[in-house]
């Protein structure tokens, strides 16, 4: 059965694949990018090599939440409903600054821009009879501390990026827990994909990017996850394919999550 799907950054690395890869099934696919170019020719691009037409898209920069927002109503007037949410857009190294308050880059696009997107899409997410949400996490998760979510002090690229990883994950948990009928999961794709993400920031990979637009197609359509939520899937755990692991201690932490949704409402 068709789905109308959604993923974010997905003009190029494993959001670009898993389009590919769920357009070529029939599927309805939205993709996002970051500029009307970029959108437009991966459109195109779909399009010509699945042979289907039913591909659109949309544009924002997530590092600007007004952006995000307004993505989102637009999304809200063209599409009825979405049956699945891959929240894959993401950023590690990066000269670029957040344009929301001070708080660090990788936080607003990895963590408040899904969490405000997902949120906004609610209503027409809840309109499928069997919607996911796929939530791009990481191997790399570290304590999401307080001068972080007050956007004061410095942090280094690698621990700002651990942080909103972690952040997206217990926020993951927390949603799952309060929309139960849909099927939430936070996933590492994978280390050290060959994504331009990886390259750029480590110069090497370990893997194809095809790993990880491989478990995030399984993920959003295989009947083997249906129902599934409020978990955490490693793809670095098996070969070809991963499994379901435990993420951060913080995750499971009720404590910290009130206070990471408590604080995340209050700066949204």
């Amino acid at each position: 059965m068709s789905k109308t799907i959604l993923i974010t950054g997905s003009t190029d690395g494993i959001g670009k694949l898993t389009a590919i890869k769920l357009a070529e099934d029939g599927h309805a696919i939205y993709v996002h990018g970051r500029t009307k170019e970029k959108v437009q020719a991966v459109i195109l691009e779909l399009k010509k090599v699945s042979g289907n037409e039913n591909i659109d898209g949309f544009v924002a920069d997530f590092s600007n939440l007004d952006e995000v927002k307004q993505m989102a109503k637009n999304i809200v007037k063209k599409v009825s409903q979405i049956d699945v949410l891959i929240n894959n857009a993401g950023v590690f190294k990066t000269a670029a600054t957040s344009e929301f308050g001070d708080f660090d880059i990788r936080l607003v696009v990895n963590y408040f821009a899904p969490y405000v997107l997902t949120n906004a899409l609610l209503p027409i997410v809840k309109k499928s009879q069997a919607p996911r949400i796929i939530n791009l996490s990481s191997a790399a998760q570290a304590h999401v501390t307080n001068e972080m979510l007050a956007g004061v002090g410095h942090t280094n690229t690698s621990e700002a990026y651990a942080q909103s990883k972690l952040a997206l994950t217990m926020w993951s948990f927390a949603f799952a827990k309060a929309n139960p009928r849909i099927s939430t999961i936070a996933v590492n794709p994978g280390s050290l994909l060959n994504t331009k993400m990886a390259n750029e920031a480590y110069g090497q990979h370990w893997s194809p990017a095809s790993k990880g637009a491989d478990i995030l197609y399984d993920l959003a359509v295989s009947d083997v996850y249906e129902g599934v939520t409020g978990t955490y899937f490693d793809n670095d755990k098996g070969n070809p394919k991963g499994d379901f692991a435990k993420a951060h201690p913080d995750a499971y932490d009720e404590g910290f999550i009130s206070k990471l949704i408590k604080k995340t409402k209050e700066i949204i």
